[in-house]
């Protein structure tokens, strides 16, 4: 089993998609990872996300979550579908345990220390920052981040391609997540790939390691 940290690795900015059409998985999930960004996180805001998680596992190359997981039952569809990660805006014991019994990379959210500790007491170690801008940005972030020194972040909420280096440039963020890759509506495919392509190479921060 791929671990989230892992999973975190594989590109420096994760999409996250809320798509209302099935019909549209396939062709965003292409552009996306034609740019060079192969972790896609479906949010689970539409009544599609499911089918869409299903459509998108269907295409070589596409690693498939669900984002916006709230309840257990949430987390059995997604993995009915095939979902290979699951992720959730805020932190719960049942949702960590559910997680945990099934055995799927899970990235629960966190916004205060509290939360981390509470994720540590479950034997966690990477969380999402959520929401990352109206949390205090990089600079909130960055001071969590001096307490819990072994612990891994992926930003999320709010970010834009001009501000998500300043978010990769802190050493314990290993991804961030972004919706600004498919905005809403009819999406341009040729617009998504090339917003892909500049966000798969995005440069991290030189120096101490990510490990």
């Amino acid at each position: 089993m791929t671990s989230i940290g892992e999973i975190m690795r594989l590109s420096p900015v994760i999409p996250v998609l809320t798509i209302h059409e099935v019909a549209r998985a396939r062709p965003i999930a292409e552009a996306l990872i034609a740019g060079g960004l192969r972790v896609l996180e479906v949010t689970l805001r539409t009544q599609a996300a499911v089918e869409v998680i299903r459509e998108m596992r269907g295409i070589e190359g596409a690693v498939v979550g669900a984002g916006t997981v709230l309840e257990e039952r949430q987390l059995d569809d997604c993995l009915s579908a095939g979902a290979q990660f699951a992720v959730s805006p805020g932190l719960t014991q049942g949702l960590v345990s559910a997680a945990a019994a099934r055995q799927i990379p899970y990235l629960p959210g966190i916004a205060t220390s509290s939360d981390i500790m509470r994720g540590l007491d479950a034997g966690l170690a990477h969380f999402k920052f959520f929401p990352a801008e109206a949390s205090g940005g990089p600079a909130s972030l960055k001071a969590l981040s001096e307490t819990f020194g072994d612990v891994r972040f992926c930003p999320t909420g709010g970010l834009t391609e001009q501000t998500a280096l300043a978010w990769l440039a802190l050493r314990q963020v290993l991804c961030v997540g972004g919706s600004w890759l498919v905005p809403h509506g009819e999406p341009n495919l040729k617009a998504v790939e090339a917003a892909a392509r500049r966000a798969s190479a995005l440069h991290r921060k030189q120096g101490e390691s990510k490990t």
